[in-house]
């Protein structure tokens, strides 16, 4: 199983990398400036967002699919859920992922929702998390460490205290506050959100730092480029206990990239920046004072299937009934790519995350590739869905699910059904206050 029991680089890692750095295709049309002032970006816009009968089943069996993983690729007793697993063989890895397990609590309310769990082991399973993240995990400061042993909650691999993954497991612990409203798991959310301590991470800076280690202080990273980062500075915001001062959420750049006429917010980094924070805040028919989020993503991914179309040119797995490359395995090892502009050694893959994670931006392009892939490559689908990649053009397929890709797909399928992930998450005060204080503000599309 791979980066179980040895330390391999995250996608963090690699992007952290590449970020300010790219490589435009001779076919490519890109430029990109800062966006200032309250300058828009030309948007695709997206079609009705209802969906066949049929295609309704589709996702209810690729959902169902999903929450097995993280039903069985947890321990019940700490609710820590493995980073990744083999979907052929069980080597017994112990590496746990925190974002994995924030996508793990969120799954646990679908799947109540949907009836793939009864209530109270769904409700058991997410207190004994609680009650491991509040009193049981290391923390600093409220943050965790980013990889966990998920029997006993020891940090592994000398992980960083991490503070994307730190919000993304608050994410869940916040979803499951609105889903299970019993005394007891609102406080143990209550306590475990209001312990973060967002003001340590800006005490000399408005640009949070990636991350923390005991050995070495603070990663020299910053978080100052559009990508994920919009969920980490709007749960800051929300914060009553530490809360982040205003200017942090202008503090970030946002890069205006144009690809094909199509201009939007961006990054020099995969689809999955824009689908990350979007998939527990409700961007819908709202705005800050620089752009429409929810319709720049819709951009992004459109921009994103017409690259992979044009790179059918040299790999002809690529068509209009099979795209999307994100950070994902392959033959070689885990690698960062995607586009535009052209990022990794891209060689055909197909990421079912990628195009997966952006259901709700473009409904109808992404169930017909979910769908072939389904149809066609019969070996790209396991018990817990589809596997991380594969290859058409080589035959190449991976043996493993990782969690937070299979959590990118299972929460956006939901949110394109019935915007349910949306609804619950944003009932919460800290999310509400977020959004508020980041200028945000309801208008018409």
């Amino acid at each position: 199983m791979k980066g179980m029991n040895s330390k391999e680089p995250t996608r963090r890692d690699f992007v952290q990398k590449i970020l300010g750095m790219g490589c435009c295709l001779p076919f490519a049309s890109l430029a990109f400036s800062q966006v200032s002032g309250s300058r828009g970006v030309s948007t695709a816009k997206t079609g009705s967002n209802s969906i066949s009968t049929e295609d309704d089943r589709f996702l209810n069996d690729l959902e169902k699919a999903n929450f097995q993983y993280f039903w069985e690729q947890a321990n019940p007793k700490t609710g820590l859920v493995r980073d990744r697993c083999n979907v052929h063989a069980d080597d017994g890895g112990t590496v746990g992922s925190i974002a994995a397990t924030g996508f793990g609590l969120t799954a646990l309310c679908i799947g109540e929702k949907r009836g793939f769990v009864l209530r109270s082991p769904a409700e058991e399973r997410v207190r004994a998390t609680l009650e491991c993240l509040w009193a049981k995990l290391p923390n600093h400061r409220g943050f965790f460490f980013h990889w966990a042993n998920i029997n006993t909650g020891e940090r592994v691999w000398d992980a960083e205290v991490s503070s994307v993954d730190t919000t993304i497991l608050l994410c869940g612990v916040l979803a499951c506050r609105e889903y299970f409203p019993t005394a007891e798991v609102q406080g143990l959310a209550d306590a475990i959100f209001d312990r973060v301590e967002w003001t340590w991470l800006s005490e000399d800076t408005a640009l949070l730092p990636h991350g923390w280690t005991p050995e070495m202080g603070f990663l020299p990273y910053r978080w100052d480029n559009y990508s994920e980062l919009m969920m980490m500075y709007l749960l800051g915001l929300g914060s009553t206990t530490y809360p982040l001062r205003e200017e942090t959420w202008t503090a970030w750049k946002r890069l205006t990239f144009e690809y094909d006429g199509l201009r939007y917010i961006g990054s020099f980094a995969p689809l999955f920046v824009h689908q990350y924070s979007q998939a527990w805040f409700d961007f819908r028919g709202k705005r800050d004072k620089y752009a429409d989020y929810f319709q720049n993503s819709i951009t992004a991914t459109e921009v994103h299937r017409r690259f992979c179309l044009e790179l059918a040119k040299q790999f002809p797995s690529y068509s209009e009934n099979l795209w999307g490359i994100t950070a994902s395995d392959s033959p070689h090892g885990y690698v960062i790519w995607g586009g535009p502009p052209a990022i990794g050694p891209i060689d055909g893959t197909i990421v079912p995350s990628a195009s997966a994670g952006s259901l709700p931006f473009l409904p109808q392009p992404v169930m017909r590739g979910l769908r072939t892939i389904k149809d066609r490559y019969p070996a790209a689908w396991s018990k817990y869905g589809f596997v991380n990649a594969f290859n058409p053009l080589t035959g190449w397929y991976d043996s493993d699910v990782i969690g937070i890709d299979t959590g990118i797909t299972l929460l956006m399928a939901e949110n394109l059904r019935t915007g349910f992930v949306w609804n619950t998450f944003m009932k919460n005060e800290a999310a509400q206050r977020g959004m508020r204080r980041a200028g945000f503000k309801k208008y018409q599309a």
